[in-house]
């Protein structure tokens, strides 16, 4: 029996695809049944052409059988097998893959796809083998042939008695190792597994012996391939939770049948409950990615923008360009079509979900809500467009989520600006001095109380040309007769309120009087693009740059406590000095920022007790 040598490549090419085209071991199982459901299919296509051959699909499948004894794992397919110059062709011959020469010279139809193209995945087999053995028997052919390799040293094909059509493959598997663990291999409820992950969508059974009872793993007919009618809504939460994409149950799915320009197949899921991982850099996006049946990848992070992150489910397409190992993805048009495709059937379904079942996307912006928010602020704003109409805050009139669609379409039309209000919750934000001029004069305000709201809201500028303003904003756009009064109060008290600033030195930028305080004596306002909450959470982060908001003192000229602070100025400047840091300090516990001396405080405090 003559050795034979590897007609294209060196031992150091064989080795190269061995360790370092595949990512997993595991991947090995992926490909020696993909090659087998490829070899039945061949036969389904002869028999489309051939009068004399029948396909009957019962007598096809394929067949795992693993023994620990002898530490062999089998796996069998009844296809069209191979002759003794295919073996030479196909496996003795690195990169040579019979697959895609069939592909080339039929005509493939009917929905099958021969899923093989780069014939390395038979040599992935070495990854967890010391000896591979090929027995095969091709359709018309009396002689059987074994082909026998133990890696790069070459290979051997001898005749051999075999009485069925078909292949059976024996990777007699390697002993266990410091790092790696191979009897994983010879378990029935590993190989279960394996073959659940990757290949449960191969068209043929493939059978096992689970606790000595034969059993078909696989589940042969997809989900995403049936028409939607035949699908009862709990046929996909129970395809939810057969994938693990999570313990909850999805508040909506998304079936997508395109055969187009680029033919893909999906079932996406929108959850109902955050992953507990959501907002860590362990959480990883992505949707599954099958070709033809055979699972890809795990997450294909590409299928998805950033801010629709939390979508579940999978994606299958005869149409992807694969890499060589099948593992990977090459970044083609295919790829962004069915990726731009995707985003926009979301945004459909959650605008859908918006206008008809309101109650489940507010509970689904609960959950994910700031991932939109996040959508808007990411990358200057450039997808701030197809996300506006997605967002909902907490309105001072409803007392509920509201949309900016909602809130501009009942603006008065003497209101210039669409308001808002941040702090930590919706009570304190009630409570604010700042906020008592726009509700007096009845505009709704909408309160940001998560650190990304005021950030989002910048960077989203207007919605239908409708600016946002901070209730804490310098100029709040609204004449009053009180603010005609407010700067003459200015001029009046001009005198007064440089002391004031001269007394707070660089911690204000001015002191004036205000026009939007009604019952409360003082507030801050802001100046600039910085506020007071952008101020505190950019304070909050790892290597801060201290930003700080140009803070306005303002002065509630209509209140006892200003006339007590007049009478001071004018009489006893040490009381005025004390009085100025009270209402500076006041100002600060009101914003919820620290005071730089509490001891000063209550010393100054206990100061007007005596």
């Amino acid at each position: 029996m003559e050795k034979k040598q590897f007609q294209a490549e060196s031992r150091r090419l064989l080795e190269l695809m061995i360790h370092s085209i595949y990512t997993h071991k595991e991947i090995f199982l992926r490909e020696l049944i993909s090659n087998a459901s490829d070899a039945i299919d061949k036969i389904y296509y002869k028999a489309l052409t051939d009068d004399s051959l029948s396909f009957n699909k019962e007598d096809y499948y394929i067949k795992v059988v693993p023994d620990k004894e002898n530490r062999t794992l089998k796996i069998i397919d009844t296809g069209i097998g191979m002759t003794k110059e295919e073996m030479e062709n196909n496996l003795g011959t690195i990169a040579k893959s019979g697959s895609l020469a069939f592909k080339s010279e039929n005509e493939i139809k009917d929905g099958h796809e021969i899923i093989g193209q780069f014939g390395v995945g038979f040599y992935s087999a070495f990854m967890v083998s010391d000896v591979v053995t090929v027995i095969s028997k091709a359709l018309g052919s009396e002689q059987a042939y074994k082909w026998e390799s133990s890696g790069a040293d070459g290979y051997t094909i001898e005749p051999i008695e075999k009485e069925s059509v078909g292949t059976e493959i024996i990777l007699k598997i390697k002993e266990n190792t410091e790092d790696e663990n191979y009897d994983e291999y010879l378990e029935e409820y590993g190989l279960q597994a394996i073959i659940k992950k990757y290949s449960d969508f191969i068209r043929y059974p493939i059978k096992m012996n689970i606790a000595n009872e034969e059993k078909i793993i696989n589940s042969m007919v997809p989900i995403w391939r049936k028409n939607k009618n035949e699908l009862t809504p709990e046929d996909y939460e129970n395809f939810y939770k057969e994938k693990h994409y999570g313990f909850d149950k999805p508040i909506k799915h998304i079936h997508i049948s395109v055969d187009g320009t680029v033919r893909y197949h999906a079932i996406l899921f929108i959850p109902e409950k955050i992953p507990f991982d959501y907002y860590t850099k362990e959480y990883e996006k992505g949707l599954e990615l099958y070709s033809n049946g055979v699972l890809i990848m795990s997450k294909c992070p590409d299928l998805l923008p950033d801010y629709f992150s939390f979508v579940k489910g999978m994606v299958d397409s005869e149409d992807l360009s694969l890499n060589i190992s099948r593992e990977m993805l090459q970044h083609d048009r295919q790829l962004k079509l069915i990726a731009k495709n995707i985003k926009s059937k979301i945004k459909s379904q959650l605008l859908s979900l918006l206008k008809d079942e309101r109650e489940k996307y507010e509970e689904f912006y609960r959950s994910f809500g700031r991932q939109l928010k996040f959508g808007v602020y990411h990358e200057f704003g450039s997808h701030k467009e197809e996300l506006q109409d997605l967002l909902m805050f907490y309105s001072s009139k409803e007392k509920k989520l509201v949309t900016l669609e909602e809130y501009v379409s009942r603006m008065p039309e003497d209101q210039k600006y669409i308001y808002y209000a941040t702090g930590e919750t919706y009570e304190r934000i009630e409570k604010m001095p700042q906020t008592e001029l726009v509700a007096e004069k009845g505009y709704e305000i909408l309160y940001f109380t998560e650190d990304i709201d005021e950030f989002a809201i910048k960077m989203l500028m207007t919605y239908k040309d409708k600016e946002f303003k901070s209730v804490s904003s310098g100029d709040l756009g609204i004449e009053t007769e009180e603010s005609q009064n407010q700067r003459e109060d200015d001029q009046e008290n001009i005198a007064l309120f440089d002391s004031m600033k001269k007394i707070l030195a660089d911690k204000v930028k001015d002191v004036r009087a205000s026009k939007r305080l009604k019952t409360h004596p003082v507030c801050f306002s802001t100046e600039g693009e910085v506020s007071i909450e952008m101020e505190k959470i950019l304070k909050a982060m790892p290597n801060n740059q201290n930003i700080q908001a140009e803070k306005v003192l303002e002065i509630n000229t209509n209140h006892p406590v200003f006339h007590s602070l007049k009478e001071a100025f004018e009489k006893d400047q040490e009381k005025f000095t004390l009085y100025t840091n009270l209402l500076y300090h006041q100002a600060l516990l009101i914003e919820g920022l620290p005071i730089e001396d509490p001891v000063e405080f209550t010393n100054d405090i206990c100061k007007i007790m005596v």
